[in-house]
């Protein structure tokens, strides 16, 4: 490989680097990696990014940091080739032809994500909105991609970014920092790649705020000749204790990264020097019984430091992050930290997920399905709540969120939403706000107009189109129209439709009261009182009681009287049928052979609670305990009550009215009525009314009993159509 690529050192190509690339490839992939190096050559010439850096050199950058983690060939050509379809034909076709599908698939992916990237910068609105802002724009970094290579790539090209900066102060560095900070770094560090997230911090914390930087970064050059003296002491000798023990250890010491000696510091509200790990040692062994010996041999040379010790062994973090951490006050007073785990665990921490995610050289198969893969993958970013945010309402949004359940869609400002999967545009606009949902009348996605019961996808730019005002229609809750995809703008739209409806009932029993105020001449009558008369908590109560026709002429002229005339009652159902006389069902507490009607107000079917209220001349009327009209004859006579309870004969029908909602449609009463006769329910009435492409029916039906009644009810709401199916 090193023989056919010509050595650019302005772009950082040389021998060493060229080796770099290749370490750990077959022959096969060096030789398609110096292909892929000499095409970049050839097309990105003397480029430049936006950031000024050449385009080569970021490319052989990124290739440099994805060999580190021993990702795979498909890889590092990915990231050799991550601009070469800019200002190339049909650039797509040519790398799938000379390097295959995968790696075109995954240079299409970084340029998704790479589109991305005025939205992660978008810092308007208010702190607690711009980390909400922050914390959804991290979960749609991982839905925008199908291979998780992808994301280990964005990484990579960020750390190339900083690194870059490091030699240009002179550039804006602290917006890209800030960014790196709060997205890519936290993103890093749950995915288990530890090199590229402490890189990130300590470059972005380099930018932030330099002077920190600086302060602590002189501490630690003011000590360093001290430090490393003694790390070498100390490395020295546990190396021997762990000899005689006979187990095999490999100990050396650990750097530690200044934007985690501060975040500590700040954390604790410590001061430098009680900062434990800044001199640290880490111990490799080849099993966990080892681990544990080591640690015995630790607390043996050294005084353990209480509080200090973390099992991460016995309770791995959430991304299976497993070690013995524990710190230690050495020989000359100081604190000491010792990280102690096996190779395997050490493989896992330093590589976290390239190693995780390996995939076979041969061909493109992966060493597990892409499926269980991305599972395995959000299952390690529950535990980002760590790192992100103490927002117990993120956590539950989190929940929501699967493999293939969640989108995520912009806004023409640049804010990112998160809907269920096979949301519209009109669900989006209910998203956004009530009120635009009602008065959408269009939609634009990256564009272009669209129906708005198009589907919609990952990083779709969305523009609502609305009316000034305006309602929804009835045709956004036909499913078979596809207009809205979640429960929540479902139920919204109902909400307005309920809205409007209770409305017109309002003003239709308005009228209604109004007419028997001035039949009777009290058009003055105080409202809430004669609510109240009737059994209603207000007027509005009242109104809408009327409307539906469950107060009665008689029972307003009552209530504005003020007193029962001797010759009226109630009305009952004088039918007969079967409930009447000795051979009633209805048993009547205490007295026998007495005369029972149904109340025609309120229909009682068994096993319904029921009481007894004692006529005059048509013996006792039986009322459901519930109904209103009930409630208000006791209350003006209590001692008429009587108590009445359902006897055993299974041979009686009952009437009972139905109310069904439903969106009109050719066929609707066909099919209602087809599940009646099924269940052969007899018929005794029926009035039906459609008014703007919704009916309202309502049944009197004959049936033995409540069993029938609810199963009766249950098929109706299933057909097609049918809204709600109650009893009335």
């Amino acid at each position: 490989m090193v023989s056919v690529v010509h050595a650019i050192p302005s772009a950082g190509i040389d021998d060493k680097s060229v080796a770099a690339m290749g370490a750990g490839l077959t022959d096969d992939g060096r030789d398609r990696l110096a292909a892929a190096l000499e095409l970049a050559i050839e097309r990105y010439g003397e480029g430049t990014l936006g950031t000024g850096e050449s385009i080569l050199r970021h490319a052989v950058g990124m290739a440099l940091i994805v060999a580190s983690l021993n990702l795979d060939t498909e890889t590092r050509l990915a990231a050799l080739l991550f601009a070469i379809g800019d200002g190339w034909d049909q650039a797509d076709e040519k790398i799938t032809a000379q390097f295959g599908a995968a790696v075109a698939a995954l240079v299409r992916g970084l340029q998704r994500l790479n589109g991305l990237r005025l939205l992660t910068r978008d810092r308007s609105g208010t702190a607690q909105e711009i980390k909400a802002q922050t914390e959804v724009l991290r979960k749609m970094l991982l839905a925008m991609v199908e291979d998780v290579r992808v994301v280990l790539l964005r990484l990579a090209s960020r750390t190339q970014t900083l690194r870059h900066y490091t030699d240009k102060p002179n550039l804006p560095r602290e917006e890209t920092a800030r960014e790196s900070l709060e997205i890519y770094a936290p993103l890093a560090n749950r995915l288990g790649v530890w090199q590229l997230k402490w890189e990130l911090e300590d470059l972005s914390f380099r930018f932030l705020e330099p002077e920190t930087y600086k302060r602590i970064a002189k501490m630690l050059d003011e000590r360093r000749l001290e430090r490393e003296d003694f790390i070498t002491g100390a490395i020295d000798r546990l190396q021997r204790e762990m000899t005689k023990l006979g187990i095999a250890a490999e100990v050396y010491g650990r750097p530690k990264h200044i934007y985690s000696i501060w975040n500590k510091m700040r954390g604790k509200n410590i001061d430098f020097a009680e900062v434990y790990d800044v001199r640290a040692l880490r111990v490799i062994v080849d099993e966990i019984k080892d681990c544990y010996t080591a640690l015995g041999m630790v607390h043996q040379l050294w005084q353990p430091v209480p509080k200090e010790f973390d099992d991460y062994i016995s309770n791995p973090k959430g991304n299976d992050y497993r070690s013995l951490h524990t710190a230690v006050v050495a020989d000359d007073g100081r604190s000491l930290e010792v990280q102690i785990r096996t190779r395997e665990m050490h493989h896992h921490a330093e590589l976290g997920v390239a190693a995780h995610w390996r995939y076979k050289e041969a061909g493109s198969q992966r060493a597990d399905s892409a499926y269980d893969d991305k599972i395995a993958w959000l299952r390690q970013l529950l535990s980002w709540r760590d790192e992100i945010t103490d927002s117990t309402e993120w956590v539950e949004q989190f929940k929501r969120a699967s493999l293939d359940d969640t989108i995520y869609v912009v806004t023409p400002q640049g804010k990112v939403f998160d809907l269920d999967k096979g949301s519209t545009p009109l669900d989006f606009a209910y998203r956004l706000h009530t009120d635009l949902g009602h008065r959408c009348r269009g939609a634009k996605v990256d564009g272009h107009l669209v129906p708005l019961s198009t589907p919609l996808a990952n990083g779709q730019r969305v523009e609502i189109i609305a009316a000034k005002s305006g309602g929804p229609s009835r045709d956004w809750l036909n499913t078979t129209q596809a207009y809205l995809a979640t429960s929540r703008a479902r139920h919204k739209v109902k909400q307005w439709f309920a809205a409007q409806e209770e409305a017109e009932l309002l003003t239709q029993g308005r009228t209604a009261v109004g007419r028997e105020l001035q039949r009777e001449g009290q058009t003055q009558a105080n409202i809430e009182e004669l609510a109240q008369k009737l059994g209603f908590k207000n007027a509005d109560a009242l109104y809408m009681a009327s409307a539906r026709g469950e107060v009665g002429q008689r029972q307003m002229q009552v209530a504005l009287r003020g007193e029962v005339p001797a010759n009226e009652e109630p009305e009952i159902q004088t039918r007969r049928s079967k409930v009447a006389g000795n051979d009633s069902q209805v048993l009547v507490v205490g007295v026998g052979k007495l005369l029972t009607q149904l109340g025609t107000c309120c229909k009682p079917v068994p096993p319904d609670a029921i009481a007894g209220f004692v006529t005059r001349g048509k013996g006792v009327s039986i009322h459901r305990v519930k109904c209103v009209n009930f409630a208000n004859m006791v209350a003006r006579n209590p001692e008429r009550m009587i108590e009445a309870t359902w006897g055993e004969r299974q041979d009686s029908i009952f009437s009972v009215d139905l109310a069904i909602e439903a969106t009109d449609r050719q066929g609707l009463l066909r099919d209602i009525s087809e599940v009646l006769s099924r269940e052969k329910v007899n018929v005794t009435a029926v009035n039906t009314l459609s008014k703007a492409g919704q009916a309202r029916m309502a049944f009197t039906v004959e049936l033995p009993g409540l069993a029938q009644l609810q199963r009766t009810l249950k098929l109706i709401r299933e057909i097609s159509g049918v809204v709600d199916a109650r009893r009335s």
